[in-house]
């Protein structure tokens, strides 16, 4: 898996780690998570020059950032797209063929948003990659603890959270506040599930996870 040590990455490291039907997890990334397991290898990596990695039968991506944090759309890109399909492509060529992506909410190759458009051109990529099943799960605010993540402070967010659980019966399910741990859940279940094709979970149904 790669981005483990995001806000749902550290959940479904957890939960991988915790499924008994995986023997090993190998985490990618730029730095380790703060975790130690028996079953638990980690690989420290640059994602524009990704190594051959060993034998895998699943992958995970969990690899995201905003554009305020990587400071350009630039750096936003190499991270939501370039990242994410180099390890889609890299898991693919080591025997992978089931894969997994969290994206978000509003993905469409085609729209005026820089963000959305660049989600959604993700998801075109790692689906063409020749998966025999793809996961996309696309998650809508995600309200978690971010201040352990070494990010700056999002102003605002505290408010804004407060005024989503009040006005929650109001707004459509897809775009309520969501936690990393139903949107790892729902990531988990359906890549071990193995549907064939192209699947992609909405926030509402995430919830159901």
């Amino acid at each position: 898996m790669a981005g483990a040590t995001g806000l749902v990455g550290r959940e479904l490291l957890a939960a991988l780690l915790a499924d008994s039907d995986y023997a090993e997890v190998l985490c990618i990334g730029r730095r380790a998570p703060a975790v130690s397991h028996a079953k638990l290898a980690c690989l420290s990596v640059d994602f524009s020059a990704l190594p051959p990695l060993p034998r895998i039968d699943d992958c995970y991506v969990a690899l995201g950032t905003t554009i305020k944090v990587a400071g350009s759309q630039a750096a936003f890109r190499a991270v939501d797209f370039d990242a994410v399909v180099a390890t889609a492509k890299a898991a693919r060529a080591s025997g992978a063929m089931k894969l997994g992506v969290i994206s978000a909410m509003g993905a469409d190759p085609r729209s005026r948003l820089f963000y959305s458009r660049v989600k959604g051109e993700m998801e075109q990529a790692v689906a063409a990659l020749g998966y025999e099943s793809v996961v996309i799960v696309r998650p809508s605010f995600l309200a978690g603890d971010r201040s352990d993540l070494a990010q700056p402070p999002r102003l605002g967010e505290r408010w804004v959270m407060a005024a989503l659980q009040r006005m929650a019966p109001l707004i459509p399910v897809n775009y309520r506040a969501i936690s990393p741990q139903q949107v790892a859940r729902a990531l988990l279940a359906s890549v071990k599930a193995g549907r064939p094709g192209v699947q992609r979970i909405l926030s509402g149904q995430a919830r159901g996870f």
